[in-house]
């Protein structure tokens, strides 16, 4: 590939709002010809995540890129209303800062109390249970011992519908209806869902949801089998526990029953799913040098990659939305 011609690598920061929710995605984008970017900016796929979420690009990009996104509904951001910090967040804000960035959401939890420490833990053991393939009772004894996480249950599954014509009323028909594999995405996703007391919840879960819809699409994209495609969900799913629990990621992923693809990915960076998980982290820290030259590793093209975001950032609002609208927000 003429790199000199090659697309520039795009990526976006979810920004948080004032109360640490998602709120927004901002535009980032890497070297290369602007009028690559103006391309993207014209797919239907990009386009309709500005009519989903606010969407912003740094005030200070090249006018025929600015030109593309304000089309797609893009609006320029005013830096002085970003605030961007790495430690843990406050509210105590100046009153012109409308959004807030940076790493916050990864600094270590305030220790759980009460009810959000037994419905993580219980929803801990859920996933636990689903990955060891426990039987369909196992699983729905645990359920009935957390009344919000077995409402959500139900009301995602009432609200796919699901072809049945009739509302679903017990677990063990959820269970089955839904499926193994989607109630183990669920489980995952709802162990990051909000909860009050942790203002980094929403965030995780953003962040999460990117990582797992990435890693399942660039595995698709690195022409590997169904099975990795799904082994890489399940590595970006749990690949922030450690920052969730406060604990070393080992030690959470100890109980668990994930295979040794998804096991050295995650702890030792290794392997196929390992070297996908270090292009993620090497597009959320920016550094798409570093970036583009594992793609090429991997030969995975940068127009793919740009697609996989795309797709995995409309993935996640999707997620963020209704998980907010569930009453986890």
């Amino acid at each position: 590939m003429n790199t000199l011609n090659a697309a520039p690598l795009v990526f976006f920061q979810v920004l948080a709002d004032r109360n640490g929710v998602p709120a927004a995605l901002l535009f980032q984008s890497g070297p290369g010809p602007v009028q690559a970017l103006t391309v993207l900016a014209e797919d239907e796929a990009f386009d309709s995540l500005s009519a989903q979420f606010p969407c912003l690009y740094p005030i200070a990009s090249d006018a025929a890129l600015a030109e593309a996104l304000n089309v797609a509904g893009w609006k320029a951001l005013d830096t002085i209303t970003v605030h961007v910090t790495d430690e843990a967040f406050s509210k105590d804000l100046p009153p012109q800062v409308a959004w807030v960035g940076g790493a916050w959401c990864m600094t270590p939890p305030l220790k759980a109390q009460g009810p959000q420490a037994a419905s993580r833990a219980l929803a801990l053991q859920l996933v636990q249970k689903v990955a060891a393939d426990a039987d369909t009772h196992e699983i729905e004894a645990l359920l009935r011992q957390d009344p919000t996480l077995s409402y959500h249950l139900l009301r995602l599954v009432n609200s796919l519908g699901m072809g049945t014509g009739r509302k679903i009323t017990s677990f063990s028909q959820a269970i089955l209806i839904l499926g193994r594999q989607q109630l183990r995405r669920w489980l995952n996703l709802m162990l990051f869902a909000a909860r009050q007391g942790d203002v980094r919840s929403p965030m995780l879960l953003a962040r999460v949801a990117v990582r797992a819809r990435m890693l399942e699409l660039l595995a698709k994209a690195r022409g590997l089998d169904r099975s990795v495609q799904e082994q890489g969900f399940m590595a970006g799913m749990f690949s922030l526990l450690g920052v969730l629990f406060g604990m070393p990621l080992d030690e959470v992923l100890a109980p668990l029953a994930i295979s040794e693809a998804v096991a050295g990915a995650l702890l030792r960076q290794e392997g196929e799913l390992g070297d996908l998980l270090k292009l993620v982290e090497l597009a959320e820290a920016g550094q798409f040098e570093a970036l583009a030259a594992g793609l090429a590793a991997q030969q995975i093209s940068r127009e793919d990659f740009n697609d996989v975001v795309v797709d995995a950032f409309s993935w996640m609002l999707g997620v963020v939305k209704e998980s907010l609208g569930s009453g986890h927000g």
